[in-house]
């Protein structure tokens, strides 16, 4: 086993992330400087520092031409199973010439021969925008690895990996997810210093019904590479589960501060306005209104160019949109201008944009402009379309928002029952979808707003349900706890609304302002 560190034999390419990466026992046929090359940028890949990770890769390549991992590593890199960004159709021909190169370098061992295969199977498509028969094959390519070699830790890894991105989500057994988990714990019993097994342990239990068993693994992911934005953001997957706020933040906070170390290129990185919308979201769940308002100040300041991701874009649309909608700030919401920053390449994430006109159909049905909230809903539809193309399961959210848009706006103008239908039915296509690793939760939670709206019509017992399973997704959420309080209060339940608001208030004991929902909380207790 060979701890990753940076010695004599490496160069400055991948050095900003810092000597500790992890540990990990990788033996290739490369001479000794490649060779250490590539186990930095093995610990790079398992990080999903994936730029970081082709450089040590490409380095290795020229130090050793002959070394066929290098290749491998850098069309290892162009994959990211877990990310909605597949690499281009340029991006995917250089990984496949990559692989022939890997192949014509020769592979002197069983084990540099199963990487190559496991990849390659990934790159034996044509390409075409929708990744799925690729990560199929991908995970495919490493059963049959891990089938050859069951105790060779990292082909347990990259199989545990390529079960996760393979999961049906609407397997609530979580078959697949609670094998990857296994294959982890079992890296992390023999290695407990192991990138990957921490990290794929993360993404597999990141799911309410196995997130506890994550805990242990998230506090200890960060120390295992301190200075690796990722690393220090993956914990806050967990806590955000498990509605840890306060830990949630600390993380965020130092994935943020390492983040702008790392800049992609001249642009600021995701991994920056990944952790910033994470932050949002939290500070939010604690009614720390002016902290969130400062972290969507930090997004809403970039002064430059911005990495092209799924996660940038998710953050430039989700984090105004939270703060308007959590607030339910509804003149705000109405507002919003869509595809902001206007030099984003916004049409590649229609999904991301769909966010925005969410929110302006919420707040315009709000603010009685329904002509504003018709617009924004057609919009959705389009966004809907196009994500298609591309994702299903992107597809699939945009359709819960319209929904959810649509039922709103029948319900403000007088469409009671229709707006209860259209309501109920998002928010039962949402139960049978899982939220994606990119966002902490759902902008606003479908069960949420068919509470909200079951509220409105005293039908407090069925209101306060639809709150409870808010809750068992997205646990300790600032609206759902006061909504299930006040069904409960405006039901007679005065022991029951109490629990709620205690633990509200409770969360909020870093608030920063004083919302008339967490003061209505505190009134409710004081009283004797």
């Amino acid at each position: 086993m060979v701890p990753l560190a940076l010695g004599a034999g490496t160069t400055a390419s991948g050095e900003h992330y810092g000597e500790q990466l992890g540990k990990v026992a990788f033996s290739v046929s490369c001479q000794a400087q490649a060779a250490a090359l590539v186990e930095r940028g093995m610990a790079l890949l398992h990080h999903m520092t994936y730029e970081g990770a082709e450089a040590e890769f490409a380095r290795a390549a020229e130090l050793d031409p002959g070394c066929a991992m290098a290749y491998w590593g850098q069309a290892m890199s162009y994959i990211h199973p877990l990310w909605s960004d597949p690499p281009s159709r340029e991006r995917y021909q250089q990984g496949a010439a990559l692989i022939d190169k890997a192949r014509a370098a020769g592979a002197a061992s069983e084990l540099e021969q199963a990487f190559i295969a496991a990849v390659a199977a990934y790159y034996r498509h044509e390409w075409e925008p929708d990744e799925r028969p690729r990560l199929a094959s991908f995970a495919e390519g490493w059963r049959l690895a891990y089938d050859a070699m069951p105790e060779e830790h990292e082909v347990m890894s990259f199989y545990a990996l390529a079960l996760i991105a393979t999961a049906d989500p609407a397997d609530k057994s979580y078959r697949a997810q609670l094998e990857a988990g296994r294959l982890a714990e079992q890296v992390l019993a023999d290695n407990p210093q192991h990138p990957g097994a921490h990290h794929y342990a993360i993404h597999a239990y990141d799911y309410p019904p196995l997130a506890e068993k994550a805990l242990a693994v998230s506090r200890r992911y960060g120390e295992v590479a301190p200075e690796v934005p990722h690393a220090l953001h993956m914990p806050s997957h967990i806590f955000t589960r498990a509605g840890l706020w306060q830990e949630s933040i600390g993380w965020n906070r130092a994935s943020a501060e390492a983040a702008l170390k790392h800049p992609f290129g001249d642009a600021v990185s995701f991994h920056y306005l990944h952790a910033l919308d994470y932050l949002v979201y939290a500070h939010l769940q604690g009614a720390e209104y002016g902290k969130a308002e400062q972290e969507l100040a930090r997004i809403t300041g970039i002064n430059g160019p911005i990495q092209a991701h799924a996660a940038s874009a998710y953050t430039l649309a989700a984090a105004p949109a939270r703060l308007a909608l959590e607030r339910q700030q509804w003149e705000q919401a109405a507002r919003l201008e869509p595809r902001t920053p206007a030099d984003f390449p916004w049409e590649r994430f229609p999904a991301m944009e769909a966010i925005s006109h969410f929110a302006k159909a919420l707040g315009a049905a709000h603010m009685g402009e329904p002509q504003l909230a018709r617009d924004a809903i057609a919009r959705l539809g389009e966004l809907r379309e196009a994500a298609a193309t591309t994702s299903p399961y992107w597809a699939r959210q945009v359709e819960i928002q319209q929904k959810a848009a649509e039922a709103w706006l029948m319900f403000l103008q007088g469409n009671k029952e229709e707006g209860l239908q259209r309501m109920r039915a998002a928010a039962e296509l949402e139960a049978g979808t899982e939220k994606h690793p990119v966002t902490p939760g759902e902008v606003l939670p479908a069960r949420e707003l068919f509470g909200d709206m079951l509220l409105e019509l005293e039908m407090y017992s069925e209101a306060r349900a639809e709150y409870e399973a808010a809750l068992a997704r997205s646990a300790n959420r600032f609206n759902s706890l006061y909504g299930a309080g006040r069904a409960a209060e405006l039901a007679g339940d005065r022991e029951g609304a109490a629990g709620y608001y205690r633990r509200l208030v409770e969360l909020a004991a870093q608030a920063d302002t004083e919302p008339a929902r967490l003061n209505a909380a505190r009134q409710f207790l004081a009283r004797p």
